[in-house]
């Protein structure tokens, strides 16, 4: 594991940040033994210039840190970048899941928790669809009214003005615009932008939803872009 120095080009960087040591080295060696580049940070204050220097492609991290806790180092790495964040909580309590998911987190695993689990929640992670290059059929951009969704240049802009999206809201909102008429169910939005292999809570989808309807200023119940279908889960609307 690579506490210092710099990153390796050409190979997936994850950063496990959690101040139980030992859990920290466990985690570590699972991911060195799957090919992963490992840096371990065992504070939340040392973890956001850490996140800067090595640019992680992945980010292990534990809710619960002493001082600067996980919430705001999440906060903080979502104004500079767009690693995939797993936050570790270390109960099986609603309300802590959806703190993590409130800054940005992409989702979340409750203590203790199987190594194996949380590796194969990550390889599903990164083998998403990115919603462009040759495997999509339908590469241009979407326009619903004032938003233009583009799956190639993964931007999207309301109003003329560009709009920052998380990996995962991105993936949401280009799943759901490339078939806009479409009524998707939280299980299918889950195996698009989560993968087939993800195990946990469908309502993981609206916590997503409600982020991404916040950022597009959409009211949930006179939304113009993403409309709720009742039974069903989300499609597209015009943006009238």
């Amino acid at each position: 594991m690579r506490p210092m120095g710099e990153p390796k080009p050409g190979i997936v960087r994850a950063m496990v940040v959690e101040d139980e040591e030992a859990l920290a080295s466990l985690v570590g060696s699972y991911l060195e033994r799957e090919g992963f580049e490992v840096h371990l940070v065992l504070d939340g204050a040392s973890a956001v210039g850490r996140a800067r220097e090595v640019d992680p492609d992945i980010v292990v991290l534990d809710l619960g840190l002493p001082g600067l806790d996980g919430v705001e180092v999440c906060r903080q790495l979502r104004t500079f970048s767009d690693a995939y964040v797993v936050m570790l909580t270390a109960r099986d309590d609603e309300v802590d899941k959806l703190v993590g998911l409130s800054v940005g987190a992409d989702d979340y695993m409750t203590k203790p928790f199987s190594p194996r689990e949380l590796i194969a929640r990550l390889r599903a992670m990164l083998r998403r669809p990115r919603m462009s290059g040759s495997d999509r059929p339908d590469e241009e951009a979407r326009t619903f009214g004032p938003l233009v969704v583009d799956p190639v240049g993964r931007e999207v802009w309301l109003d003329g003005e560009p709009v920052s999206l998380t990996r995962t809201e991105f993936d949401l909102l280009a799943t759901l615009a490339q078939r806009p008429q479409m009524a998707f169910s939280r299980q299918q939005l889950i195996e698009a932008v989560w993968g087939q292999s993800w195990v946990g809570d469908e309502h993981l989808v609206d916590v997503h939803i409600g982020h991404l309807r916040r950022k597009l200023s959409d009211d949930a119940v006179n939304s113009r872009f993403v409309r709720t279908v009742r039974g069903v889960g989300y499609r597209m609307g015009t943006g009238q």
